[in-house]
């Protein structure tokens, strides 16, 4: 992962992580968008994620091969007043032509550094049953609390479960 540098994002990284959005949606990943993603819909979500980023609610995390963007991670922090000890992890990406080489692992090991930082001891997440990302998150440690069926749609249609995984900090 030398290649890489892993950084926080803000309002200037939203154009590259608008791109990225849309190129994950296209390629079948299940990330809350349905294909044909337009870029301003992604930017405006971007907009939304970067200012509560801002707020110090959530961390955008970005990695980048010189100066592209090649993959993101959120990690949430703003949870409920009974869950000050959790965190969740969510729009886990990676370009198409950066994925196997490390980028993923170094994105969700730095979120995970950041919810020990906030006192975070427990971290969720959920990735679709088809195509999803289940045996990446088995590798670095997340358990299967459980499977919903016919969770959401998939990009390119059609009903896919969803896994919810958890990791003990």
């Amino acid at each position: 992962m030398s290649a890489f540098h892993l950084s926080p994002l803000d309002h200037s990284h939203r154009d590259a992580l608008a791109e990225l959005l849309v190129e994950t949606v296209a390629h079948g990943g299940s990330v809350s968008f349905m294909h044909p993603l337009a870029i301003e819909d992604a930017r405006a979500f971007w907009d939304q994620s970067l200012v509560q980023a801002a707020r110090g609610v959530r961390y955008v995390l970005g990695a980048f091969d010189g100066e592209t963007l090649v993959g993101t991670v959120t990690l949430h922090l703003d949870c409920p007043p009974n869950q000050p000890h959790r965190g969740e992890i969510a729009k886990m990406m990676t370009r198409v032509s950066h994925r196997g080489r490390g980028v993923g692992s170094a994105l969700l090991q730095e979120a995970e550094r950041l919810a020990r930082h906030h006192h975070r001891s427990l971290l969720v997440l959920d990735t679709a049953v088809d195509e999803g990302a289940a045996d990446f998150y088995r590798t670095l440690g997340y358990n299967l609390a459980g499977t919903i069926p016919d969770f959401a749609l998939k990009p390119h249609g059609g009903l896919t479960g969803t896994h919810i995984f958890y990791k003990n900090l």
